[in-house]
C-alpha cells in the first residue's frame, strides 16, 4: 500500500493505521514510509531494520528531531479504521499513528524548514527494550540522532509534556526459616516479616520536584509479591517488587541510592531501570517550540523514549494528538480536529 503524504492529515492517519504493524511486523509499514520519503528530493533517507530515518541538509544553525514509533500492540478486532463523527477509530490511532502521520505530512510539505529536521520512524517500542529500533540506532548510529532538540510524537492530547520520569524496579527480599505449619514457632515466617516492607511503602510521602519549571510527582509502590512454599510450610522467603517513578532531577545512580536508603533494613536488588529525561525547556529551540505552538506545557508523568534522547544529550518533549488513556484499548480512537491542530502548531514552528 502506498502512502500519499500530501493528502489530508486525517486521511493519511487512516492510511497509516490500516497498514497493520503489530510489534515485530512493521515491515509493510516501514516499506511504505521509506518509499514515500525517498520520493522527496529534499530528504536523505536511510533504513536500519524497520526503522527509517530521513534528514534535511540545509545547513541551518539548529537541527530538530521528530520521532514516532510505527508499531502497535496486538489487534483487538479494531482494524480496519473507521470514522464516526469527529473520531477516527482503529488500532494505533492514538498510540501513535496520528502523530506519525503528522510528522510524515510535515516531512513532505515543509521542504525548507526554519531548522534542519531529522525524522525517525522506528519499530518495536511496545515490547522489550532490547528490540527497540530507536535504541538500536542510538547505539549503532548515534550520528543519525544528533540534534539540538527532539519532539517525540507520543499521545499527549495536544499538550506539550516535558521530559519524562525515570522508572526503576527493585526486589525487596525478606528472609525467614522454614518449619512445618503445625509447629510454626519453630520457624520464621518471611511473608509476615514482609509487612515491614509494606509499612515503609505506606509511610512513603511522594515528593513533587520542580524541574525546568514543571512539577513532577514521584511514586513508590509495591507491584508484585512473591512467596510461599506449600500449604503446610512456613515460608522462608518473600519478595516484594517495588516500582519507583522518579523525577528527572535524579540520575539512575541517585535513584538507586534513594531506594536503598528507603529500604536500608532489607535486602535490595535492582532488576530493571530506565533513566528520566529533563525537559530542556530553556533551550532556544524548545522555547521557540512552546511559543510558536501556543500549547499548554506540563510534566510527563510516565516514561517514554525521550529518555534515549536525553542520554544522547538532546533535550526532548512529548507532543501528539492522541489521548493517552485511549492507548491500547479496543475502542482506541483519535479526535480528528486534534490531528489537524497538532499539524498546524508544528507547522507554525517549523515553516
Amino acid at each position: 500500500m502506498r502512502l500519499d503524504l500530501f493528502s489530508d492529515v486525517a486521511d493519511l492517519t487512516a492510511a497509516v493505521v490500516d497498514i497493520e504493524s503489530v510489534s515485530g511486523g512493521e515491515k509493510a509499514l516501514a516499506d511504505a514510509v521509506e518509499e514515500a520519503l525517498r520520493a522527496l528530493p529534499h530528504l536523505a533517507v536511510e533504513r536500519d531494520g524497520d526503522t527509517v530515518v530521513a534528514r534535511t541538509g540545509l545547513g541551518r544553525p539548529e537541527r530538530v528531531i521528530l520521532a514516532g514509533h510505527l508499531d502497535t500492540v496486538p489487534l483487538n478486532g479494531n482494524l480496519p479504521s473507521r470514522v464516526e463523527g469527529d473520531r477516527l477509530y482503529g488500532c494505533g490511532t492514538t498510540d501513535m499513528k496520528s502523530g506519525v502521520a503528522v510528522a510524515l505530512r510535515l516531512a513532505a510539505t515543509v521542504p525548507e524548514p526554519s531548522r534542519d529536521l531529522t525524522f525517525v520512524f522506528y519499530e518495536c517500542e511496545e515490547v522489550e527494550a532490547d528490540r527497540n529500533g530507536l535504541k538500536r540506532v542510538a547505539r549503532d548510529r548515534p550520528e543519525l540522532l544528533a540534534g539540538d532538540f527532539a519532539v517525540l510524537m507520543e499521545p499527549t492530547g495536544g499538550l506539550i509534556e516535558g521530559g519524562c520520569q525515570g522508572t526503576m524496579r527493585a526486589e525487596i527480599t525478606v528472609r525467614g526459616e522454614r518449619a512445618h505449619s503445625a509447629r510454626a514457632w519453630m520457624g520464621s515466617n518471611a511473608i509476615h516479616a514482609a509487612g515491614g516492607v509494606l509499612d515503609v511503602l505506606r509511610a512513603y510521602e511522594p515528593t513533587k520536584p520542580v524541574v525546568d519549571g514543571l512539577e513532577y510527582h514521584e511514586g513508590l509502590n509495591a507491584v508484585f509479591v512473591r512467596g510461599g512454599v506449600a500449604g503446610n510450610v512456613i515460608p522462608d522467603e518473600c519478595v516484594v517488587t517495588v516500582n519507583y517513578r522518579f523525577a528527572p532531577d535524579k540520575s539512575l545512580a541517585r535513584a538507586e541510592e534513594y531506594v536503598r536508603e528507603v529500604f536500608a533494613d532489607f535486602e535490595v536488588a535492582i532488576v530493571d531501570a530506565a533513566a528520566a529525561a529533563r525537559p530542556g525547556l530553556t533551550h532556544p529551540a524548545a522555547a521557540a517550540f512552546v511559543a510558536a505552538s501556543g500549547a499548554e506545557v506540563r510534566a510527563k508523568l510516565g516514561w517514554t523514549d525521550v529518555s534515549l534522547f536525553s542520554l544522547l544529550g538532546v533535550p526532548a518533549v512529548n507532543f501528539g494528538p492522541g489521548d493517552p488513556p485511549l492507548a491500547h484499548t479496543k475502542n482506541e480512537y483519535v479526535e480528528i480536529p486534534l490531528i489537524a491542530d497538532c499539524e498546524r502548531r508544528m507547522r507554525a514552528w517549523l515553516a
